[in-house]
């Protein structure tokens, strides 16, 4: 029973995680401006909006089938990112969250990595065909 939802428990995870920020980042939340203004500078709204739109569209290939590794891969880079940031310039803990947002990306990443191995098989020129 369990191997057979488990898939879908990690897309879940995985878009909730990615679509619950949508609102910070797309809304120019003060927050959200402060950590892209951290990584980007001026370039901060184009990062900040250019992430979302990522994550929207990783998030909603996760559920469409034979396409579930795109969303993956496209998740475990924007999360890989996510963490690489957090570790380099925006600290583990940003702004008293108490580490929540790079726990949220970690778990978001491991979610991505094992979905896109789970589906290597619809990888063009990887998986078998």
């Amino acid at each position: 029973m369990m191997k057979k939802h488990f898939p879908l428990v990690l897309k879940l995870i995985a878009a909730i995680i990615m679509l619950q920020t949508l609102f910070y980042k797309f809304s120019g939340a003060q927050e959200s401006v402060e950590l892209f203004t951290k990584l980007a500078g001026d370039n901060e709204a184009m990062m900040r909006i250019g992430t979302g739109v990522l994550e929207l569209i990783a998030a909603v290939l996760l559920f469409i089938p034979n396409r579930t590794w795109l969303g993956a891969l496209l998740t475990v880079g924007l999360m890989g990112g996510a963490v690489f940031s957090h570790l380099t310039t925006l600290g583990i803990e940003h702004n008293n969250d108490g580490g929540l947002l790079f726990i949220s990306a970690i778990i978001t990443l491991i979610a991505g990595a094992i979905l896109l191995l789970q589906n290597k098989k619809d990888i063009p020129f990887i998986g078998q065909k």
